[in-house]
């Protein structure tokens, strides 16, 4: 084992540790169930194949997922769920199916991202100042201009403090390298808390074995519900997708071997069946403990797999630490994570370069945020094939006349029904008393719609001077 590996280790449990156990408050779970994921995130994903220095474990990308489906179904079903989202995972990585989540629009991604971090911001703000936050993702837009009149002024200053600390202390690179920002903003604000005995909300802590619940035979049976069934794909879908798009970007950190995505997907599945056979939350592979990884000079997939070894000593010998962390200072966490996963500084060159991506990744995050991640995944996904299928059905009208002979009317491009109407302007704006030839050899694709729209107007000619269709040029 290589000392640098054994160091990267600790810098990423040490980052990964606050990061679990807010991701699982936020998450309406226990909190021991979010370090049960990372320990699982190292030890299972951590030895398997795929993304050598990826590191794994619950995310705040998930993070609203899971809170409606504990809201709809209960935490005891949680199990089942991403047992399921599991196999599933395991399934399309067996059908190398995993290198085609990079045909996914980008831009549907960053939307998905975009919305998750809003709701997310929205939500844990209420949890910053220990108040309670409405169930829609609009109501707790429009419940943030009531909130300063009803949170607990000391549990937001706390939260607040945190948020400064994540911005601030990175910019001192020798310090965060020693200490990393999530583990220093939330102890400083345990050590406040504990030292002026604040009065607000902490992580309650009932031990790693009685949150863990594996799932019943009655839970496998409500894998009937069409709604569970959603649930399990949207949980496999998404987290296939962050997982394998995280894995790109950590590719581009270091210069080892590239990720095989198919085995990175049988990784992931395998251990969030793992996860579900514990009752866990779902993991996907999280770019903030994969950069930490990677920065703090990992070679080997030994680094990922200790850090879920000291997830879980610590789980196991030190569970009471967690009860002196306040509830508002993971919050701040969680605000902090939130913001990241809003890609503001690419709107500008999305609005001056690619303005219909801008549009499909707004639509999407407006989406999400009215209505719940899948619906709005499934809007921006529509959004984008339609964005496509425009964008690539070009088509043009090229006009030459020959005198005597008449005029040539060439059209090139993809003639699809949705440039229908603009090729037939062109056509019915040629002039009434001269032959045409129509030649069509330019043309890359041609539908149904246009070839009997073609038809169609080259008849309606007859009483005219003649108007004829070439396939050739």
């Amino acid at each position: 084992m290589r000392k640098a590996d054994l160091l990267a280790s600790l810098v990423v449990f040490l980052v990964a540790l606050p990061l679990c156990v807010g991701v699982a408050i936020a998450s309406g779970v226990p909190a021991e169930l979010g370090l049960v994921t990372g320990i699982v995130g190292g030890l299972v994903a951590g030895v398997m194949p795929g993304s050598s220095l990826q590191v794994s474990g619950p995310a705040a990308g998930l993070t609203v997922l899971v809170y409606e489906a504990v809201q709809s179904y209960g935490v005891h079903a949680l199990g089942v769920l991403v047992l399921g989202a599991g196999l599933v995972q395991l399934a399309l990585g067996a059908l190398r199916l995993g290198r085609w989540f990079r045909a996914v629009s980008v831009a549907v991604v960053q939307g998905m991202l975009a919305g998750i971090g809003l709701v997310l911001i929205a939500g844990q703000v209420y949890a910053m100042g220990d108040a309670a936050a409405p169930a829609s993702g609009v109501g707790k837009v429009a419940g943030l201009v009531s909130l300063v009149g009803d949170a607990d002024p000391v549990a937001l200053a706390i939260g607040g403090a945190t948020v400064v600390v994540l911005l601030l202390w990175p910019r001192w690179r020798r310090g965060a390298r020693l200490v990393p920002a999530p583990l220093l903003a939330v102890g400083l604000a345990s050590v406040v808390t504990g030292v002026f005995d604040l009065s607000v909300r902490r992580v309650e802590v009932r031990g790693l074995l009685d949150a863990v619940r594996p799932p019943g035979l009655e839970d496998f049976g409500r894998l009937t519900e069409v709604g569970v069934i959603g649930t399990v794909l949207a949980f496999a879908l998404i987290a296939s997708a962050e997982s394998l798009f995280s894995a790109a970007a950590v590719d581009r950190l270091h210069r080892g071997r590239r990720t095989d995505y198919d085995r990175e997907l049988i990784a992931q599945g395998a251990g969030n069946a793992v996860c579900g056979v514990l009752g866990a939350l779902p993991m996907t592979a999280v770019i903030v403990r994969s950069a930490a990884n990677v920065r703090a000079g990992a070679r080997t997939k030994v680094s990922r797999v200790l850090h879920g070894v000291w997830l879980l000593v610590f789980t196991a010998l030190l569970p009471g630490v967690l009860g002196v962390i306040p509830v508002a200072a993971l919050a701040g966490l969680l605000v902090h994570a939130g913001c990241k996963l809003v890609p503001v500084r690419e709107l500008g060159p999305l609005w001056r370069e690619h303005r219909g991506e801008l549009v499909v990744l707004v639509v999407t995050a407006v989406a999400i945020v009215v209505g719940n991640l899948f619906e709005g995944v499934l809007v921006g996904l529509a959004l984008a094939v339609a964005k496509t299928a425009w964008d690539i059905s070009h088509v043009h009208v090229e006009t030459e006349d020959r005198g005597d002979a008449g005029m040539v009317v060439r059209v090139v491009g993809h003639a699809t029904f949705l440039r229908l109407p603009k090729l037939l302007d062109a056509l019915e704006a040629l002039p009434h008393d001269r032959d045409v030839r129509l030649e069509l050899g330019g043309l890359r694709h041609l539908d149904h719609a246009c070839a009997a729209a073609l038809e169609g107007w080259a008849a309606g000619r007859d009483h005219e001077p003649v108007a004829t269709i070439s396939s050739t040029s």
